[in-house]
């Protein structure tokens, strides 16, 4: 079976890639309906490691002094 040309371009999101939230995905997200309706401006600047996967999440830690969070895989674009 041949790969979609989305899924051949886009790069593997695993553990230890550094990241950043795509903007428009999670503001279209259930994460962020159900969070502060600002989001801070760390999380679409970048970067964010990636700490660990499971299932269709990621967990991120960014270099401030803020805790883990878990975001959907297809909310990250690579920083």
């Amino acid at each position: 079976m041949a790969e979609t040309p989305s899924a051949a371009a886009a790069p593997a999101i695993k553990k230890g890639s550094l990241v950043k939230v795509n903007r428009a995905a999670y503001q279209r997200s259930l994460e962020a309906s159900a969070s502060d309706g600002d989001a801070p401006s760390y999380l679409f600047e970048g970067p964010g490691e990636v700490l660990a996967t499971r299932g269709d999440y990621a967990q991120l830690r960014f270099r401030r002094p803020v805790p883990d969070i878990w975001l959907r895989l297809d909310q990250l674009e690579a920083f």
